[in-house]
Formats: structure tokens, C-alpha cells, sequence
């Protein structure tokens, strides 16, 4: 059953550091959004300009109709200490691959350090996959999905540890420092629109106006994300950092 998509209606999320709840209304920056639509659907690739346009690369939107299904996107409007209004854009989590891509906000860690942390471990995971296809001892099998399964959570951890958020106030957090030392980090935790586009804005010294997201592709397995459709940023992974994000946006 599809379910029908809300309207999005902007973000926020509660500050531990003040004890207040920050907000961003969808305000101008819902219209620069559906022209970005617009423009990812005629130009078929999310290279923006100067660059190339890479359609049939790994910047084509036809990734995002395949297999993979679709992604979710943002624009972030600002305005800079002169005046003058600007727009961000951001997609969540990789781009076919892909951390970093031109004129999109980046990651919240450092991707030297991210590839230093995660490529040795990956190894030995993905290693032990393989082991385990081949054997055929119950009990071998058994030690090494335990293996696995401890490397896989201590890789998380040193990954989370990575992320630095920025925020408006001239704040530097963990992601544990941000949502807070009693709740879990869920996986994907600072990956998405939201998150990237709010510290990227912080980090250029912008005052963030508003921000809406969209979702461009084919749609999810759970059929919760359609093609086209603005919706709010998640309740799980953004939500928890966004108050802290969105803190002292007031004073720029």
C-alpha cells in the first residue's frame, strides 16, 4: 500500500546545549527545490555547474532509478554576513559511491581519516564473508559470525567518533555530544540532507532562512518515499541533531 507522502513543513529539533527548540521554515527554499527537481530530471545527472554534465557517469539520476532506488535531497537557503541570499544543496548518505561531489554539502568527518578507519576492517569483514561461504564446521561458523558482528559494531563506533557537527553559535560537537550520552546512535545517524547542508552553512559563516527536502527516483521498498515529493527530515537520524545544528542561527 502507498502511503501518502506529508508536506514538508521545514525542521527543527530540541538544543540539550540551551533548552530550546530551533525551527527553519520550507520558506524560499521550497521553490529553489522544485527547480533543482527540474533540473535533475531534464539535465539527467546531479553535476552541477561549471562542471561537466557526466550523464551516463556515476553522477547520472539513472543510478537512482535502478536497483538502488532513490535518495532523498535538500536545499538550504542563506543569507551571507552582507546580505545577500544564497542556496545549498545536499543528498543524503553516498552518490553512487560517492562522499564527496562538487557544489553538494560534504560529509560531517574528514574523508582521509573516514577511508583510514574503515578500509582495514572492511577488508577483514568482507574476508570472513567469504570464509564463512566456504565453511562447513557449525561451531567455526558460529565464531566467526560472532567476529563479524564485533568487528562490524567497533567499526561503528570509531566511525561515529569521526563526525564533527558546527553549529551557528560557534559549537563543535561529537554526534554522542549533540543527541546525548543516554540515547543510541542509529545507523546513518549525520548522513543525511538536513545535518550536511545546516553544518556546511555554519562552517561558511551563512545564516540559515529555510530548508525543505525532497526525494528524486524510484521509489523505496517500503513505498514511504515517492518520486518528486517534499517530506520532513526523519525523526530517527536528523531530528535528534538538528537543535543543536540550528543553535545561535538567531544571533548571525
Amino acid at each position: 500500500m502507498t502511503i501518502t507522502p506529508p508536506e514538508s513543513e521545514g525542521c527543527g529539533g530540541f538544543c540539550r546545549a540551551c533548552g530550546t527548540m530551533h525551527w527553519l521554515p520550507p520558506g524560499s527554499a521550497r521553490h529553489e527545490a522544485q527547480l533543482l527537481q527540474d533540473r535533475l530530471a531534464k539535465q539527467r545527472t546531479i553535476a552541477l555547474p561549471p562542471a561537466s554534465r557526466d550523464v551516463e557517469g556515476n553522477l547520472s539520476t539513472a543510478w537512482l532509478f535502478g536497483p538502488q532506488r532513490g535518495k532523498m535531497f535538500g536545499v538550504l537557503e542563506c543569507r551571507d554576513d552582507e546580505g545577500r541570499h544564497t542556496f545549498l544543496y545536499g543528498f543524503s548518505g553516498q552518490y553512487n559511491g560517492l562522499w564527496l561531489v562538487p557544489g553538494w554539502a560534504p560529509p560531517l568527518f574528514d574523508i582521509d581519516r573516514f577511508m583510514e578507519v574503515t578500509d582495514p576492517v572492511e577488508r577483514r569483514i568482507k574476508n570472513l564473508g567469504r570464509h564463512l561461504e566456504q565453511e562447513t564446521d557449525s561451531s567455526a561458523k558460529k565464531e566467526m559470525r560472532t567476529v563479524r558482528k564485533r568487528l562490524s559494531r567497533q567499526l561503528m563506533k570509531r566511525i561515529h567518533e569521526l563526525y564533527r557537527l558546527k553549529n551557528f553559535a560557534g559549537q563543535t560537537a561529537t554526534l554522542e555530544k549533540a543527541v546525548g550520552p543516554a540515547a543510541p546512535l542509529p545507523t546513518g545517524i549525520g548522513d543525511c540532507c538536513a545535518p550536511k547542508l545546516l553544518n556546511q552553512a555554519a562552517k561558511l559563516g551563512l545564516a540559515p532562512l529555510s530548508l525543505v527536502e525532497f526525494y528524486f527516483g524510484r521509489t523505496n521498498l517500503s513505498n514511504t518515499r515517492l518520486h518528486g515529493h517534499f517530506y520532513p527530515p526523519c525523526t530517527d537520524r536528523c531530528e535528534p541533531l538538528l537543535g543543536f545544528l540550528l543553535c545561535g542561527a538567531a544571533s548571525i
